[in-house]
């Protein structure tokens, strides 16, 4: 098999993190101290997330390749270019016997290996005044489950859009199928990953009801997933027809909502780049492989595909960010700029 060329593109990720000043030891040894990195935790301490603890952004940036994370410029937390580590995944028990995983994020100051600001990613809800004990302290997998949540997904049953028109449910899918692409017409599949996942917190899908983007039928998909939108009308004044918007920023708790509870069938699917397919009639991005993502592939595809190291930025459309568009009202808005 040759060895083929990939091309991926510096991408960024917003995250909502606590501070670690917001998690704190409410007995133990290490009683008052702040959720901390693995070489300070202790075992069996009981943390609790302080009553007026909010969660911030922090986004990330791949732009230096696929070595390490970065905070992108403009950023809510933390210094634009500073290098983000993700140091371990926690696992704490409440009361009632319920788990939270956790990952842990190191900010280092500009040149040095000290520590600046360290944040708590939860992958699922954590409740204020509620004793959570830490039973487990993972350093080995930290990135695999970063990777898990970076990953963009579809969940079981979407109808993707073949090259011949035949909408295929996506666990059908194989390697070598040919599928329709936005910007590059036809283009084959060369990967198909597949996650069963507890769909809950950072996990949950999103679901988005029938005619809410002008979808023939209900699609659901990873919070992280982006969607383009072509505005026949400006009405986001964002200087250009091509934007592109991710799923969880058009939550209004009605046509689009989070689906929290039970476990989900997640699959993802890798192209040659990044490409926008066609899910349920919506123009919606297939997997970038970078920082943050690569640890989901197997070691011996990432191999077979011959991936680069090399980055390559590919112009895309005008991205919306958190904050620019009112989430009540966002998919409605997008819905309308999109017709005639």
């Amino acid at each position: 098999m040759s060895v083929l060329g990939f091309n991926y593109r510096a991408d960024a990720q917003g995250l909502r993190v606590f501070r670690a000043a917001d998690f704190r030891v409410s007995d133990g040894a290490n009683l008052g101290d702040p959720i901390s990195d693995a070489s300070d935790l202790l075992l069996d301490d009981i943390y609790q997330l302080m009553p007026d603890a909010r969660r911030w952004r922090l986004t990330l940036s791949t732009a230096k390749g696929l070595s390490h994370l970065t905070i992108a410029e403009g950023a809510q937390l933390g210094v634009s270019g500073a290098e983000v580590h993700l140091d371990c995944c926690a696992t704490l028990m409440a009361p009632d016997g319920s788990i939270v995983e956790a990952l842990i994020l190191v900010e280092l100051e500009a040149g040095s290996n000290l520590v600046a600001e360290t944040y708590l990613l939860p992958l699922a809800e954590l409740r204020p005044k509620t004793d959570y004990a830490l039973v487990n302290i993972d350093t080995d997998n930290s990135r695999a489950k970063f990777a898990e949540l970076a990953c963009v997904s579809f969940t079981r049953g979407t109808r993707i859009t073949m090259a011949t028109g035949e909408q295929r449910p996506i666990e059908k899918l194989q390697v070598g199928d040919r599928v329709l692409t936005r910007d590059n017409g036809v283009q084959q599949v060369r990967w198909v990953g597949q996650q069963t996942v507890r769909a809950t917190g950072a996990f949950a899908p999103i679901v988005i009801a029938k005619g809410a983007m002008n979808n023939a039928r209900e699609l659901r998909l990873s919070p992280n997933q982006r969607l383009f939108v072509y505005q026949r009308q400006d009405r986001l004044n964002a200087g250009q027809a091509e934007v592109m918007v991710k799923a969880e920023l058009l939550v209004n708790g009605d046509t689009v909502r989070r689906s929290d509870g039970g476990f989900v069938d997640y699959f993802q699917i890798l192209f040659d780049a990044h490409e926008f397919i066609f899910a349920e009639g919506i123009a919606t991005e297939s997997l970038t492989v970078d920082s943050r993502t690569s640890p989901a592939l197997p070691r011996e595809v990432q191999v077979r595909l011959g991936f680069s190291r090399n980055i390559t930025d590919r112009p895309l459309p005008f991205d919306i960010t958190e904050g620019m568009l009112d989430s009540a009202i966002a998919a409605d808005v997008l819905r309308k700029a999109s017709v005639h």
